[in-house]
């Protein structure tokens, strides 16, 4: 792949190389619960194009695969090759179940992650994320990148490293402003104890809390040498790019500028909150990106939310973009991780025009909007949401709090109302709050069976620009490689 032409120039010194190869024109987006799993990376990076994983709650999957009985074979061929077998025989001892589990029983829970957590939960998530992009980087010399959300501070240093042990290329992150992410990444490369602030919720100022992780204490002393991977920041906004890009200590290696209607979350619009009929937040003219403004800045960017089609490519290189990173087109494609009975009522929806995707303010226990698919018997549909149970089990976007005592606790949105009130919350926070861990993990086929026989409803989450369909979804099914093809032209 040769050096990208933006505009009327040639990026040189930004230009910087992935995977062996320069930057690339397309991203594929880091979406949901193991909807971007290690089989769409696989194929995008095969074809030259940055494939992407996407890093949230890869503790959970990999524990919940290997008591399906990993089928295939796949995750046990990736754990024989982490650089501390033992530790991956801890893994394998405590969720492989040959064969699998009985049809409807529960699956084993993960320990959380806390600001003191255990060692088995730090193990976890350091091999779950090892695995995914090991398995994503197999076969083939093309770049893997990884997505975080900076929302999730708690599992971030254990997760990363995990990744960092598979040769991850580039990390992705945003829900916030990855200003430590670039210190982190220093830090773990070298195997050297880290740590990461976590906002706690009550804290006085000055008061500061974090996560640590030591590898050598975790894995031992013979570690592997790494290398580090490129920081791609995820911004709404060039005012965001330009703080972060101030900084030597906070500068990331390029920008992912994404707009309100891209899939999953997005950024709350700036200046007075106001909402549709229907309940969406009112973007205006304060939330469109000065493109020319982050130009100026000298990284690298790509265009998301909206540029799923070759004439907004075109578009964005013209704009002086590197390329544009797209989601729903490549979550909807066969090698996608969603569960293929939903795969296949979302393009039927789409065929017949039907398909509906609203963005929520109060859906997420994060605040953000966040876009969610109306689809029956999913986690949308209010009878669905009605009679499901309110808990939090999997906590991946549980908020620390200070509680009176001066000690941290633990609390979301999503739990039952009267705990979450107990714990200094809000009543009000709670009303629209919906259980994104559990909904999308479920969105997947992981969802967790209760053992009173109830199962835990999908939450499907896709971007609200679907101008592809009419080229790509077609025919009823397409691939990753079909996607690649259709945006180059």
């Amino acid at each position: 792949m040769s050096e990208i032409e933006v505009g009327p120039q040639v990026l040189t010194g930004a230009v910087w190389r992935v995977g062996g190869a320069a930057l690339p024109v397309i991203i594929q987006g880091g979406m949901g619960v193991g909807v971007s799993g290690w089989r769409l990376a696989r194929a995008v990076a095969g074809a030259g194009q940055l494939g992407v994983v996407s890093g949230v709650a890869l503790d959970a999957l990999l524990a919940r695969r290997l008591q399906r009985g990993d089928p295939g074979g796949e995750l046990r061929r990736a754990l024989a090759h982490f650089p501390v077998p033992e530790l991956a025989q801890r893994v394998l001892d405590r969720f492989f179940v040959p064969g699998g589990l009985p049809q409807g029983e529960p699956f084993r829970p993960v320990h959380h992650i806390g600001l003191a957590p255990r060692r088995q939960a730090l193990e976890l998530a350091v091999v779950g994320n090892f695995v995914e992009v090991f398995l994503a980087k197999a076969g083939h010399g093309g770049p893997v990148g990884i997505n975080y959300l900076e929302k999730i501070q708690l599992a971030t240093p254990a997760a990363l490293y995990g990744a960092l042990l598979a040769g991850v290329d580039v990390v992705l992150m945003g829900a916030g402003l990855p200003t430590e992410i670039p210190r982190l990444l220093d830090a773990l490369t070298r195997h050297a104890p880290a740590e990461l602030s976590v906002a706690v919720d009550g804290a006085p100022t000055g008061e500061r809390h974090t996560v640590r992780l030591d590898p050598p204490g975790l894995l031992g002393a013979a570690l592997p040498p790494l290398r580090r991977p490129r920081l791609l920041a995820i911004v709404s906004s060039a005012t965001l790019a330009a703080y972060l890009a101030r900084d030597p200590a906070t500068c990331p290696d390029g920008f992912v500028l994404e707009t309100p209607v891209a899939g999953g979350h997005s950024a709350r619009p700036r200046g007075r909150f106001a909402v549709t009929d229907d309940g969406e937040p009112v973007y205006g003219p304060r939330d469109r990106v000065d493109v020319a403004r982050v130009r100026e800045l000298g990284l690298p960017f790509w265009l998301a939310g909206g540029y799923g089609t070759p004439d907004r490519l075109v578009e964005a290189r013209q704009a002086g973009a590197a390329g544009v990173q797209v989601g729903t087109a490549f979550a909807l494609c066969r090698e996608s991780g969603l569960d293929p009975a939903l795969r296949r009522r979302l393009l039927a929806g789409a065929a017949d025009g039907t398909l509906l995707v609203r963005n929520h303010g109060a859906v997420s226990p994060t605040g953000f909007p966040f876009k969610v698919v109306h689809l029956a018997g999913t986690m949308s549909d209010e009878e669905a949401y009605a009679t499901r149970p309110r808990l939090c089990d999997l906590g991946y976007l549980r908020t620390p709090y200070r509680k009176d005592d001066g000690r941290v606790g633990y609390r979301c949105p999503a739990e039952p109302v009267d705990a979450y009130v107990r714990k200094g919350g809000r009543a009000a926070d709670t009303a629209s709050a919906r259980c994104l861990c559990n909904g999308l993990t479920a969105t997947i086929g992981l969802g967790q069976h209760r053992a009173d026989g109830y199962a835990e409803p999908a939450l499907v989450t896709l971007g609200q620009d679907l101008a592809f369909l009419p080229e790509l979804g077609r025919d009823g099914d397409y691939g990753a490689a079909d996607v690649i093809a259709y945006l180059r032209g």
